[in-house]
């Protein structure tokens, strides 16, 4: 089995994972609220029909951005995982939205609540079973670098805070019998709601808009800064975007003029093996520059047998550089 199947049998079966375990939590928090009547625990079963639905889109993304690259699509269907991360945050708003409607309400026409404790077990439990869960989402989409999985998991966790919140506001009603501490633990939960939905359509819009991710430019940089050969003369452009688990990547590399066809292409070989070390599945693309004599201060090859200049002047390589225009400009 390649690494491709093998990621697409990880984040697939993950997906269905929590499709059944968001089955289950609901079935429960739903029963918890039948019984207890508490806004707080109503919050949380809104919750997990959200997270239903979600991973309902992501077991889709999943499989449909699986799909190779065909005619219509020459990059492939990477790219559906950002509209599944909106889609979620959109859903995780519209949750929150209600929940504040209905608690906003029981604190107006007043609350009726009943055997508490049966509600505070249940939800203790959905807590820690949302808490492992998410942390396995997380953890296996970071691994196979899906981006639906590891948004599936952070929408899990935060259903395990919500859990937390609405334990605390249930423990206080029990404790002092101040029935109207459970619609606002249920805001205050809806809050929280509200923010999570806001990052992931932030990030889902960021992702579709190609917004430069600063982690990633750092160990790409890094990466080609540590395997950097001396006939390297310069390195410019540099530009990457993702596409699910596929990373694009693109730059104009500046090598001596005399460099034939096949050592340019050993070079990218080179290259393309050491970026595979960090990627699991790459596309690279390298523009091949010739120099020129205005660049042999700049360059530190011993070998060259062409050299009009002496080297004299170090450029400094970082991701600053790397992302901007060439040292030293073409004359025409």
């Amino acid at each position: 089995m390649s690494q491709k199947e093998n990621n697409f049998s990880l984040n697939k079966r993950a997906a269905i994972i929590s499709m059944a375990v968001g089955l289950l939590m609901f079935a429960a928090k739903i029963s918890a609220y039948l019984i207890t009547g508490s806004s707080a625990i109503f919050s949380d079963a809104a919750e997990s029909v959200v997270h239903i639905f979600a991973t309902g889109m992501a077991l889709f993304s999943i499989i449909y951005s699986n799909k190779p690259a065909d005619q219509s699509h020459f990059y492939g269907h990477g790219n559906v995982e950002y509209f599944s991360a909106g889609i979620e945050g959109f859903l995780i708003i519209v949750a929150a939205v209600v929940i504040i409607y209905e608690s906003a309400k029981d604190l107006i026409l007043g609350v009726e609540l009943q055997k508490m404790d049966i509600g505070l077990y249940v939800i203790t439990a959905a807590g820690i079973i949302n808490l492992l869960l998410g942390l396995f989402l997380i953890r296996t989409g970071k691994k196979t670098g899906s981006l639906t999985l590891v948004a599936d998991g952070k929408h899990v966790l935060t259903d395990s805070y919500t859990s937390i919140g609405v334990m605390i506001g249930i423990s206080l009603v029990i404790l002092t019998g101040i029935k109207e501490i459970d619609p606002i633990f249920a805001i205050f939960v809806a809050l929280n709601i509200l923010f999570t939905g806001y990052k992931l359509i932030r990030q889902s819009i960021g992702g579709l808009m190609n917004e430069t991710d600063e982690e990633l430019l750092k160990k790409i940089s890094d990466s080609l800064l540590s395997i950097r050969k001396e006939y390297w003369i310069d390195l410019h452009r540099l530009r990457f975007w993702t596409s699910g688990e596929r990373v694009f990547i693109d730059f104009h590399l500046i090598v001596p003029f005399y460099f034939s066809v096949k050592q340019s292409h050993d070079e990218e070989d080179y290259i393309k093996s050491e970026l595979q070390k960090l990627f699991n599945n790459i596309d690279l693309k390298i523009h091949f520059d010739y120099c020129w004599d205005d660049l042999c201060k700049l360059c530190e090859y011993d070998g060259c047998n062409e050299r009009k200049e002496k080297f004299s002047e170090k450029i400094k390589w970082n991701k600053e550089k790397l992302i901007g225009a060439t040292i030293i400009p073409k004359k025409e």
